[in-house]
C-alpha cells in the first residue's frame, strides 16, 4: 500500500530561535570559564554570581512592572541572569554585597528598561555596571585573593555581608596591577612579569573554548572576536617592537585580564554591537585597540569595559556607513 508524504505549503522556514535557547547557551559556554574561576578563587565567585542574579530578577521584575509589561516571559528569558553572570565575573569574590546591587540598578534599569528594554538598548548592560561600580569604589574592586589561598567560606560570608575580612592583609594584585606598578617603579617589563606563572591565559583559554562551541552553534558571529585579535595585534605589536622593556607583548595582552571574556561574550552582544560584516569586524577591532591603549596609557589597569562601551556609541555609525551592497544594484 502506497503511503502519503504530506508536505506543508511554503515557505518552509527553520524554526526560529527563542531569546531564552540564546541565553541559555552563552550561559552554559561560561561554564568552564566559572568553574576554573571557582576552583582558583573559591566559592566567592559563584556567591557574587548569585547575589548578581537576584538583584538583577528583582530589578527586572520591578521595571517591567512599572512598564506595564507581563512579567513571566520576560523574566524567563534569561537576559538578566546573563547580564548578571558577565557583570560578577569581573568582580573580586569578596566584593561587599551593596556593589552587586549598584552594579544591577545601572545595567537593569538604566541601561536596559529606560532604553526600551530587551533588544533597545545602546549600550552592554553588563559593562555599564561594571564601568560604573570600577569608577566610583576602585578600593572594592582593586584586590583579589590568592590563587594558592581562597579565603575560608565563613571569612567570605563576613567580608561580603559585614566587611570583616581583612582586605589590606589578604588581597593580591592581579598581573595586570602587577605590570602596571613596577612599571611606573621603573622595573623593566619581564622583571614585571617575573613572579607571573601563566594561570591567567588557563582561564582565557577556557574563555576561548566556552566561545569557539558559541561560533560552533552559530549563536555568535566570528567577526567580532577575528576584530578584537586585530586590533590587539595592530596596537600591542608596534609598541612591544618599539620597546619590550616598557611594552607588554601582545601575548599577554590577549591572555591576561577579561579581554577573552570580551572577545567572545560580551562584545558579541548583538544588541549593542555592529550589525554588517565589516562594522562587526571594525568594532571588534576597536574594543581590542582601545584595550590595549588603556592598559598601557590610562589609570585603569583593563580597559575591556571601556573598549566596549566606546564602541557601543560607534556601533549605529559603522552600520551606517558600512551597508552592505544591495543584491543587483551599485554600491
Amino acid at each position: 500500500m502506497a503511503r502519503e508524504f504530506r508536505l506543508g505549503g511554503a515557505p518552509h522556514l527553520p524554526a526560529a530561535t527563542s531569546v531564552r535557547t540564546v541565553m541559555g547557551k552563552v550561559l552554559l559556554a561560561l561554564l568552564p570559564g566559572v568553574a576554573l574561576s571557582t576552583a582558583w578563587h573559591g566559592p566567592g565567585v559563584l556567591l557574587q554570581a548569585a547575589l548578581a542574579c537576584a538583584f538583577a530578577l528583582l530589578l527586572e521584575a520591578a521595571m517591567l512592572r512599572l512598564r506595564g509589561r507581563p512579567l513571566r516571559p520576560f523574566l524567563g528569558d534569561l537576559s538578566a541572569p546573563l547580564t548578571a553572570v558577565l557583570f560578577a565575573l569581573c568582580l573580586p569574590p569578596w566584593a561587599p554585597w551593596w556593589i552587586a546591587a549598584v552594579g544591577m540598578v545601572a545595567a537593569i534599569v538604566f541601561a536596559k528598561h529606560l532604553y526600551g528594554g530587551l533588544g533597545y538598548n545602546l549600550f552592554n548592560p553588563a559593562m555599564v555596571g561594571y564601568a560604573l561600580v570600577l569608577v566610583a569604589f576602585t578600593r572594592e574592586l582593586s584586590g583579589w585573593p590568592p590563587l594558592d589561598a581562597p579565603i575560608p567560606p565563613g571569612a567570605l560570608l563576613d567580608g561580603v555581608f559585614g566587611g570583616g575580612v581583612p582586605w589590606d592583609a589578604m588581597a593580591q594584585a592581579t598581573p595586570l596591577d602587577t605590570l602596571r606598578d613596577q612599571l611606573g617603579q621603573g622595573r623593566t617589563v619581564a622583571e614585571a612579569q617575573a613572579g607571573d606563572d601563566g594561570r591567567s591565559a588557563w582561564l582565557a583559554l577556557a574563555w576561548t573554548l566556552g566561545g569557539l562551541w558559541l561560533l560552533q552553534q552559530r549563536v555568535i558571529h566570528w567577526h567580532v572576536p577575528v576584530g578584537v585579535l586585530a586590533g590587539v595585534l595592530a596596537v600591542a605589536l608596534p609598541l612591544w617592537l618599539y620597546d619590550t622593556g616598557r611594552h607588554a607583548s601582545p601575548w599577554f595582552h590577549l591572555t591576561h585580564g577579561a579581554l577573552a571574556l570580551g572577545a567572545f561574550f560580551i562584545a558579541t552582544d548583538p544588541v549593542s554591537g555592529a550589525a554588517t560584516p565589516r562594522g562587526r569586524l571594525l568594532f571588534g577591532a576597536g574594543v581590542g585597540a582601545m584595550t590595549v591603549l588603556v592598559r598601557t596609557f590610562g589609570a585603569y589597569p583593563d580597559g575591556v569595559a571601556f573598549g566596549v562601551l566606546l564602541m557601543n556609541a560607534c556601533a549605529p555609525l559603522l552600520d551606517r556607513w558600512l551597508k552592505p551592497r544591495p543584491f543587483g544594484h551599485a554600491r
